[in-house]
């Protein structure tokens, strides 16, 4: 998933670059939030196997 956020960073990043302001303003959206669902899951992903006590 954080592939797919870093993907869609670069294509905001090069539609930016050749003035395609709506597209680029879509993509750093998908991709901000594409970030922070990955990040949810990695934090989910931490602490969940402690509550459980099986590290």
């Amino acid at each position: 998933m954080l592939s797919w956020a870093i993907t869609f960073l670069v294509l905001a990043l090069i539609a930016g670059v050749l003035g395609f302001g709506g597209i680029a303003g879509a993509s750093v959206g998908i991709a901000k939030i594409l970030f922070f669902v990955f990040l949810v899951l990695f934090l989910i992903g931490l602490v969940v196997p402690r509550l459980r006590g099986s590290v």
